[in-house]
């Protein structure tokens, strides 16, 4: 038989011991192209019921040998990149349909794969900065700097040409939102001055990306701002775990994929039936493991097999839970009507998120009646699940599912798995939302402000809020979405329960609400379960759940904290930056240097002024003596001033200070008190204000 070209195959090796079977392997593990009795070519899409698929030859039904002979299988299958590069083949065997490790390839039959959950955190916003630009010769690239968070040693380059963001741009368009990309031209696209204007366009279309709470989070921006982390085609990795799941329960067949139908990453839907009841519809979710993920892998399996056995009105059912180290797979009852969140923006529950969410055409919020009812029923679930320690931290519109008139909480497996919150980005900019219950009621202000308004808040905290319609919708926005409220802490969920818009709510159920622990046998329906045991949660995974619950919290306190120093560190920077203090600082110092200028200038004064008493006082004793005689006039003439007096002796240098010092120190000086008398009359001198002195010389001697 030919080999498998490209394709998944599978392989029945019939061995009777544990050798045989592993040198059948090993002949297997050769060339791609495979030799004569290579193994029987079956695809991955056929193993799903998909179209297009070759299937076996019973047409998807399988006879009692062949499924008692699936644990002898050793399934292939490829995990394909989006350039179209095959990876080496990944063989696992079918009796192990959760073996495999997705992304890992060439791993042998009796290689355990690495069990652990993945690090990275995909709600932690990414910022992209361009930095420079390079011209080639037929096009531009742009050089990127990417950061994730607010740790600047997490960043990296990557270089992009105006053709990719035309792409982006063009897959964004089924999001409705008008972009601002700027438009091409082909003639003169090289000039310095249109490139450098194309930058900043560019940087702003990013910044707008960038922010956008539901494009920010969508794989199309994270693989263009992030392709080392987000190369993979988790589709095919969904598929693959899928397939090798159906070929141990054979009762299940695929539909069609789901596509891009949530917001993760790194979850997949795929909508399914069962093959004796091909009218009834289930979607099954395929998630792997988040970076809260803190329970160990036994009590981490027997919690999500025990998610089935969880009856609560508000809950919806889950079928069927099964998980392994890395992944987990979840079926749940397919709903038409779609989650609250569909009827909010009246949207279709098949079409892709960005197409449902990011443009809605019509914003409408529901009446006064449905929201109290909604919301009551949300908070009653709520504290349900806290009053039996069981995590969540994952409510938005999205996971709240319609049933009539009845809300019921969805992917309660969240917070099992460690997956983040869809607002986390928006908690964990305040430390007072630092519990999983705080962070259920901030959410939850969310989805009360949708369902009010018909649309997210525009920004968190909200300053004010528009007309509802009716002041006790308020009062509730206001105690989870107002500043008070994100700066001082959220109420509780019992707080919540007792405000008026609520107390008076009227609830009508007969189920009572419990968590047990069921064996279901199914008969005719698939949902119809025969109850045989019932069992409370075992104390040991209450004290895990409570051990998970607070490893949770620390990570999300340890984040809070980081991201508010490095906001006070960037507040300082930007303050001691800003234009209007660098001008008060110029005052400061300018204000200081004419301080110490006077004080200077005084100093000068008190030495000038002793120094000038002390040389003025020795000089004009001569000349005011009485005793001294007055020369007499050899010129005749009586009207003459006197001589002006002589100099002062050479050892004493004060005289040519004194013609200099106001000179040099008026400036100074002019704020003083008591040089400016002086310095005043000293300006105000005029010498035509002198009067003549008359001399009566009588040292003449008298004739006669």
């Amino acid at each position: 038989m030919p080999g498998a070209k490209g394709t998944e195959s599978a392989v029945r090796l019939r061995g009777a011991g544990r050798r045989r079977l592993l040198a059948a392997v090993r002949r297997m593990r050769g060339p791609e192209g495979g030799s004569a009795g290579g193994p029987r070519v079956v695809s991955a899409r056929s193993a799903l019921g998909l179209r297009g698929g070759g299937g076996s030859g019973t047409g998807g039904a399988r006879t009692p040998r062949a499924r008692q002979s699936v644990g002898r299988r050793v399934l292939t299958a490829a995990a394909l990149e989006p350039g179209g590069r095959r990876e080496s083949a990944l063989r696992v065997p079918a009796s192990r349909p959760w073996a495999a490790a997705a992304g890992r390839p060439g791993m042998a039959f009796m290689e355990k794969p690495p069990a652990g959950k993945v690090l990275l955190d995909d709600t932690v916003p990414l910022t992209a900065a361009i930095e420079a630009s390079q011209s080639l010769q037929s096009h531009t690239e742009y050089i990127i700097r990417v950061q994730r968070g607010i740790s600047v040693e997490n960043s990296w380059q990557i270089v992009r040409r105006y053709s990719d963001f035309d792409l982006l741009n063009n897959s964004l368009q089924i999001a409705g939102l008008s972009l601002p990309l700027p438009p091409k031209k082909l003639i003169g696209n090289m000039d310095r001055e249109f490139i450098a204007e194309r930058q900043k366009g560019l940087q702003n279309y990013l910044n707008v990306i960038t922010t956008n709470h539901i494009l920010s989070n969508c794989e199309l921006v994270k693989k263009f701002l992030d392709p080392n982390n987000y190369s993979a085609n988790y589709t095919e990795i969904a598929l693959q775990q899928v397939s090798m799941f159906f070929r141990s329960e054979p009762k299940w067949e695929v539909v069609e994929p789901l596509k891009d139908i949530g917001w993760r990453i790194r979850k997949k839907y795929f909508l399914m039936k069962i093959k004796n009841q091909p009218k009834e519809r289930l979607v099954l979710s395929w998630a792997d493991l988040g970076p809260d993920k803190y329970l160990s892998d036994k009590d981490f399996q027997c919690l999500i097999k025990l998610l089935p056995s969880c009856l609560h009105p508000y809950i919806y059912r889950v079928t069927f839970a099964t998980a392994n180290e890395s992944s987990t797979l979840l079926i749940r009852m397919f709903n038409e009507k779609g989650t609250l969140k569909d009827l909010i923006y009246k949207a279709k529950p098949k079409d892709p998120f960005l197409k449902k969410y990011c443009n809605p055409k019509k914003i409408q919020g529901l009446e006064l009646q449905q929201i109290k009812t909604y919301g009551r029923q949300i908070l009653e679930v709520l504290k349900f699940l806290h009053d039996k320690g069981f995590p969540y931290g994952h409510l938005h519109a999205s996971n709240v599912m319609l049933d009539g008139d009845t809300c019921r909480l969805l992917d309660l497996e969240n917070s099992l798995l460690g997956l983040p919150s869809f607002y986390r980005s928006y908690f964990s900019q305040f430390r007072k939302i630092n519990t999983l219950e705080s962070v259920d009621v901030h959410c939850f202000g969310h989805l009360l402000y949708e369902m009010t308004y018909g649309r997210p808040p525009d920004s968190v905290p909200v300053d004010s809020f528009p007309p509802a319609p009716s002041m006790a919708v308020v009062a509730v926005l206001e105690s989870t979405l107002s500043c008070e409220a994100c700066k001082n802490g959220m109420p509780t969920v019992s707080r919540l329960l007792q405000m008026p818009l609520f107390s008076d709510v009227l609830l009508t159920t007969s189920e009572k609400p419990q968590f047990k622990t069921t064996e279901i046998i199914y008969r005719n329906s698939l949902f119809r379960p025969w109850l045989l045991a019932v069992l409370t949660i075992p104390t040991k995974l209450k004290e895990a759940l409570r051990i998970a619950k607070e490893c949770i919290e620390k990570r999300l306190i340890e984040e809070q904290k980081q991201i508010h120093q490095h906001r006070r560190l960037t507040r300082a920077q930007s303050h001691h930056g800003s234009e209007e203090e660098r001008k008060k600082r110029k005052i400061l110092a300018r204000k200081k240097s004419k301080r110490s200028a006077l004080e200077n200038s005084e100093e000068h004064s008190a030495k000038y002024s002793n120094s000038n008493n002390s040389a003025g006082s020795g000089a004009s004793s001569p000349l005011t003596s009485p005793s001294s005689p007055t020369p007499p006039s050899t010129s005749g003439i009586s009207a003459l001033p006197p001589p002006p007096p002589p100099l002062p002796p050479p050892a004493a240098p004060l005289p040519p200070a004194s013609t200099e010092a106001p000179a040099q120190l008026s400036p100074q000086a002019e704020n003083g008190v008591s040089r400016g008398a002086l310095l005043s009359s000293i300006q105000n001198f005029q010498k035509g204000t002198l009067r003549k002195a008359e001399t009566c010389d009588h040292s003449a001697p008298k004739i006669g």
